[in-house]
């Protein structure tokens, strides 16, 4: 039997091979789909904003949250840092703004947007053609296609047709030779939707479910978690997900129900990463998502089952109206880790509304060069030593006790260079309004290094301390007062910041609590809520 090849070499083998299939003399075959007719059959669930149609009308593009005014000129024509603005320009989901719209004017303004991009775009571009761009783009425009094509004369609509059949062939080409495992699967949903929609030849359906539910199946975990562990990405996926769900129920098949049931746990793991604030949890390149696209694709899903659980390397404490969700720093698959932040032993905490306890969150995407700052450990409420990184293990050592409330995380990754293991407890009681953690250093060598204990606040919590007290009240922006008290270590107070998609950088503050590491030494916290 032959061995699989490594990683990095495997990649650079279908890199090649993806080359050699781009080069111009051999995309000719991408027209094989030219004459082939598609209808818009995919549903669409997110919510649409008509403001948004008027902006752009006017120029303005509100994407990803970031305006840019084009100033009248195309917005294909743009040079443009902000990353998830272009991407999301050039995917087409703010066509889901236009399928309500009764005017002509602006349906037809929908369709020149498209015929734009046709003529800048048309011949193949690495960036614009890139796959799971590519994919996003074929299922929008399958979603809204007769928007596009009511009220187009033969040779616009011949155009549109020709184009979107280009780009699925470009898929079926393509995605065999991807060593990204996120992009073959958004492949994988586009063609199935792609092979239901086609008005001439619907045979191979059966075929696309089967394949797309083994992939899916190769990705996530038996909670329905992807293996990056990034909720945003879970989300997208998601997203694409539940625009294809019926094709599969209609196929009546093994596979077709299999897909069906993954889909149900895609949504009952991302829920489960949800705080009672409404938001997904800060860790693995996930930030601030569209709440309102979240609460669409989520009412899709199956009832909720919300406890205490371990999913994913994730350990998630629930009780009354709050929650708890603290990363063990599992390490994704090869190939599946490119979003990954040292956030071992983190934890977000958020009680009713409210958020408490968070992240700084990924890098804002027009600040490529701070990604590499925002994935460290110092960007999380989490334990470092000498503001090193603990690396990410393939088994860390997670633990639940049901009874207790209680979830216990540890790591060996600071062992080798400290001397140390470090375990962290956390147990939510008393209905949520109390949260108790202790961080113990378990020796396992020669002790060494500075311990740090970092929370970050959510924004808008003003910090309040009387020094001869030995405690820190922290004033909510509801006005609930929460204390904060500590044993073990040095206290101080410290600037931070947490990356808002909608308003940029937040600033905050961080509580930091410093201990020398020393055998068997323990620092130990508690969150309490205040009675009015």
């Amino acid at each position: 039997m032959a061995l699989p090849l490594p990683h990095g070499l495997r990649k650079a083998a279908l890199g090649l091979a993806d080359a050699t299939v781009t080069l111009p003399i051999l995309r000719w075959t991408w027209r094989g789909l030219a004459d082939d007719a598609f209808g818009g059959e995919l549903p669409e669930l997110r919510p649409a904003d008509r403001e948004a149609v008027r902006d752009m009308m006017a120029g303005r593009y509100l994407l990803a949250s970031k305006l840019i005014d084009t100033e009248g000129v195309s917005p294909f024509t743009l040079e443009v840092s902000h990353v998830d603005w272009w991407l999301n320009l050039h995917g087409f989901s703010w066509l889901r703004h236009f399928r309500e719209v009764r005017d002509s004017g602006e349906r037809r303004f929908a369709r020149m947007l498209v015929l734009d991009w046709i003529g800048h775009e048309a011949q193949f571009q690495h960036d614009t053609w890139a796959l799971a761009l590519t994919a996003q783009r074929v299922i929008n425009w399958l979603r809204h296609l007769p928007l596009l094509l009511d009220g187009a004369n033969a040779a616009e609509a011949r155009t549109i047709q020709r184009i979107l059949g280009a780009q699925i062939q470009s898929l079926k080409v393509r995605a065999p030779l991807t060593s990204d495992p996120a992009e073959a699967l958004f492949a994988a949903i586009a063609l199935l939707g792609a092979e239901f929609c086609e008005q001439n030849d619907k045979t191979d359906v059966p075929m696309r479910v089967e394949r797309l539910n083994a992939l899916l199946a190769t990705q996530l975990d038996r909670d329905g978690l992807h293996l990056s562990r990034n909720p945003r990405l879970q989300l997208q996926l998601l997203v694409e997900l539940v625009s294809i769900r019926h094709i599969a129920a209609a196929v009546k098949s093994e596979a077709g129900n299999e897909l069906g049931a993954q889909i149900d746990r895609m949504h009952e793991s991302l829920d489960a990463l949800t705080l009672s604030s409404g938001e997904p949890a800060y860790f693995n390149g996930c930030g601030q998502l569209p709440h309102d696209v979240l609460i669409a694709i989520q009412s899709k899903g199956p009832i909720r089952k919300r406890r205490s659980m371990l999913m994913g390397g994730y350990g998630i404490l629930r009780d009354g109206n709050a929650v708890v969700i603290a990363d063990s720093g599992l390490a994704p698959p090869p190939g599946l880790g490119s979003d990954l932040h040292a956030s071992a032993l983190g934890f977000e905490f958020s009680h009713g509304t409210e958020l408490i306890l968070g992240s700084c969150g990924p890098a804002p995407s027009d600040l490529p060069d701070s990604k590499a700052l925002f994935r460290q450990g110092v960007a999380h409420s989490a334990p470092t030593i000498d503001a090193e990184d603990a690396p990410p293990q393939r088994h860390p050592a997670i633990a639940l006790d049901s009874a207790d409330n209680l979830v216990t995380i540890s790591t060996t990754g600071y062992a080798k260079h400290y001397g140390v293991e470090l375990e962290r407890r956390i147990t939510l009681l008393s209905q949520g309004t109390t949260l108790v953690g202790q961080d113990r250093m378990v020796a396992k060598g020669t002790p060494a290094g500075l311990l740090a204990i970092r929370f970050h606040l959510a924004p808008g919590i003003m910090v309040r301390r009387n020094r001869s007290d030995g405690i820190v009240r922290l004033v909510l922006p509801n006005g609930a007062v929460w204390s904060f008290l500590w044993e073990g270590a040095e206290f101080r107070e410290e600037e931070s910041v947490r990356q808002s998609a909608y308003v940029g950088f937040d600033k905050t503050r961080q509580l930091v609590l410093e201990a020398d590491v020393a055998a068997d030494a323990e620092v130990a916290w508690i969150f309490t809520l205040e009675q009015p």
